[in-house]
């Protein structure tokens, strides 16, 4: 494993460099919540895709179960937690991924808090996937399964004070109180962060900032 500094160029390299095993190379990009996966999976889509490698991101917010079945399973206060997202169907799409032409896959809305399926689609076109999210490497039963599916890796390291400023911004602009996107970012998104930090399968590349 090597460490560095988020050159957006050297990612690209690496990627390309790395063999596929399905139709499609899949490269995970994990990181806790705040981390900056979003920004750079955006980036390196559109520079890969520039080099002529038909490149796509899938989320794997859109796998949140739905508020009411979390309300029901007491856990809508934990929502980001890997027990409120459907890990067998992420596997499933992840294999789709791999072998189809044609794939429709859930996407978030986070204004409204929902999931939207078949809201996102990967074309024939599409040579690799960056798939984005918080568990991509996280070593607990169901989880640690999808290891096997990725052809690339890639950690993002972030200290955690950085993250919880960054948290706390994030549910300000959504308009909660300050004392209340304290609360959110403490107490669900940080315990989230250390949990991942605390069982993260080894990645290809991890970079670090902040």
């Amino acid at each position: 494993m090597m460490a560095l500094h988020p050159p957006v160029t050297s990612l690209v390299e690496s990627i390309l460099a790395a063999p596929r095993a399905g139709r499609r190379r899949l490269v995970a990009l994990v990181g806790a919540p705040a981390s900056g996966k979003s920004t750079l999976a955006e980036a390196l889509a559109e520079r890969l895709t520039e080099s002529g490698c038909d490149t796509q991101v899938v989320p794997m917010d859109g796998f949140h179960l739905h508020n009411p079945t979390l309300i029901e399973r007491g856990l809508l206060d934990r929502k980001g937690a890997p027990e409120t997202f459907d890990v067998s169907g992420f596997a499933h799409l992840t294999t789709r991924l791999q072998v189809e032409d044609e794939v429709f896959y859930p996407t978030f809305d986070r204004a409204r808090d929902i999931a939207i399926a078949g809201g996102g689609l990967i074309d024939p076109r599409c040579d690799t996937v960056i798939i984005e999210g918080n568990y991509l490497l996280f070593d607990a039963p169901l989880w640690r399964d999808l290891h096997e599916h990725w052809d690339f890796s890639v950690r993002l390291e972030v200290p955690l004070r950085i993250l919880e400023e960054r948290l706390v911004k994030r549910w300000l602009d959504h308009g909660l109180s300050h004392e209340d996107a304290t609360t959110r970012a403490t107490r669900n998104d940080i315990a989230n962060a250390r949990r991942i930090a605390e069982a993260m399968l080894p990645a290809d590349l991890t970079v670090r900032t902040g």
